[in-house]
Parts: structure tokens; C-alpha cells; sequence
């Protein structure tokens, strides 16, 4: 006679392993910190966070109606994507390019670059023309349009003269702005 014989598995007599259920859309399971061995939930959106499991997909706007009040979201909110900037640019002997456009080389140190523009910057917050002083004495190409740069959004300009222009308001003039280029009074006009 034959007798059939079924080995049997170490695991059988143990219960079986609880899963975690798959999370709706738009949710992500994070560890809590301040309470071991529990987990809460953010919705991949709005960074709101819930300690009850979700059980449909994540709303993409927040649940309350309220904006989003990080300071990155506010900047965002209230940053315009462009700005349109005039500058009147002295080059230094240290600037990366101290070759002009008017075709001369600056020799000047950059103390003495800082010194007239704050003689221009006077003339400035006097009435002096910002188109016309740029066009006779900035040492960009720009001069020949009285300094205008034209409409740019981020990531076009050296980084200290693109926070400068993005800071300012319409109408606005900077302080003294020290990029690569050289030293700039940057006018927002849009």
C-alpha cells in the first residue's frame, strides 16, 4: 500500500503577516517623532497632515480654504514671474570682464567704482535722469539703451543683482548691487 506524504512548512503554524493597505493616491505614510511605533499621514500636496488613515485620494487645495502660508509659498504668491530693470553698471579692475563695451579696459579699483557710483547714486536721488546717466557712463552694452535690460525672469542674472531687481518695487532704485560683473544701480521700471 502507498502512503502519501505532505511536508510540512516551519511558517504553518504561524499567523499570517498583516500588510500595510495600500494608501489613496496623493498620500504618503510618515513615522511620527514625538510618538514611536505610530504613523501619520501627508497628503503629497498641500503638506497637511492627518493622523487618520486616508481612505479616498488627497485633495490637491487645502481642506480649510486657506492659502498656503510658508514663507515660500508667500513669496511665490507675491513675486512676479518677470521683471523689466534698468542698471548703471562700473566695472572694476577685479570685475570677471573688465573689458567695456565702449572698448576700454577698467583700471579702476573697486573702492574707487564704489565711490562714483555713489556720486551718480546723489545725482539720482536728486532728478537726475536714470536713462541718461546710463547711457553716458555705464559700462554695459545696455548704455545704449539707457541701461534697460528688458523683461527677465529668475535664473537669467547674476544671483545678487537678480534677488536686487526681484526685491525692488515699480519705480524703485537699489543701493549699491556687487556681482562678477562689477558694481550696479539697478532701477525696476516693470
Amino acid at each position: 500500500f502507498f502512503v502519501y506524504w505532505e511536508p510540512m512548512s516551519l511558517y504553518d503554524d504561524l499567523p499570517p503577516i498583516k500588510s500595510e493597505p495600500e494608501l489613496p493616491s496623493g498620500w504618503r505614510r510618515q513615522s511620527s517623532s514625538s510618538k514611536p511605533g505610530k504613523h501619520y499621514y501627508v497628503n503629497i500636496y498641500t503638506q497637511e497632515t492627518t493622523w487618520e488613515q486616508p481612505t479616498a485620494p488627497a485633495p490637491k487645495k487645502r481642506s480649510s480654504g486657506e492659502e498656503d502660508s510658508t514663507p515660500a509659498a508667500k513669496k511665490a504668491r507675491s513675486e512676479p514671474k518677470e521683471v523689466r530693470c534698468r542698471h548703471l553698471l562700473l566695472k572694476h579692475s577685479g570685475s570677471r570682464k573688465p573689458q567695456t563695451w565702449r572698448g576700454t579696459v577698467a583700471t579702476r579699483s573697486k573702492e574707487e567704482a564704489k565711490q562714483q557710483l555713489k556720486q551718480f547714486k546723489k545725482k539720482l536721488d536728486a532728478g537726475a535722469s536714470f536713462e541718461e546717466l546710463a547711457e553716458k557712463y555705464s559700462e554695459c552694452s545696455s548704455a545704449k539703451r539707457g541701461g534697460d535690460l528688458g523683461m527677465f525672469g529668475r535664473g537669467r542674472m547674476q544671483k545678487p543683482f537678480e534677488d536686487a531687481s526681484f526685491a525692488l518695487n515699480v519705480g524703485e532704485m537699489s543701493g549699491l548691487v556687487d556681482t562678477d560683473s562689477g558694481l550696479h544701480i539697478i532701477l525696476r521700471v516693470a
